[in-house]
């Protein structure tokens, strides 16, 4: 018999009381129990980025974090980016700058992004580099992935003053 443990989480806002096996990573959570899919399953040992999510603001490899330490946080994922159904401005400039590709990486790219510019609204180059350097991108899409952060950076400071 499996042995489960109740867990209550905080996802995208919402509460949910679950029964998991202790040693259940949150990646898994997320996509088997919950039914979030844009963390992915990739190299589960930290190294890619694709499975990104953010806990209490700070992103995570959801690959190496057990649910059970998730508890009594608030996790974001980057289904829980989206505002009144539309799409937050980050996931916005990744389809409009060419970023997305492929997409496997643009989940965690963006969930990364999020957390980059809640510290950082205005970064430079040599800083969203620097934060978005524990991410693969198959496709090679680097030059995009940093134009649309700045797009995004942009994007969100004119959205904070009323332009």
């Amino acid at each position: 018999m499996k042995q489960r443990v109740p867990i209550s989480l905080t996802v995208n806002g919402e509460i949910h009381e679950l029964f998991i096996p202790p040693w259940q990573l949150l990646l898994d959570t997320l996509r088997d129990e919950l039914g979030l899919t844009g963390a992915k399953r990739c190299c589960i040992e930290g190294q890619c980025g694709a499975c990104t999510v953010l806990i209490d603001g700070k992103p995570i490899n959801s690959c190496l974090y057990l649910t059970i330490e998730a508890q009594n946080q608030e996790i974001v994922t980057a289904e829980g980016l989206v505002e009144d159904g539309k799409p937050h401005p980050i996931q916005k400039a990744f389809v409009e700058r060419g970023a997305v590709q492929c997409g496997f990486c643009t989940p965690g790219l963006v969930v990364a992004t999020k957390a980059l510019l809640d510290q950082n609204p205005n970064p430079t180059e040599d800083e969203i580099r620097i934060a978005l350097s524990g991410h693969l991108c198959r496709c090679g899409a680097y030059v995009q992935i940093t134009e649309a952060v700045m797009a995004a950076a942009r994007e969100t400071a004119q959205k904070e003053v009323g332009v």
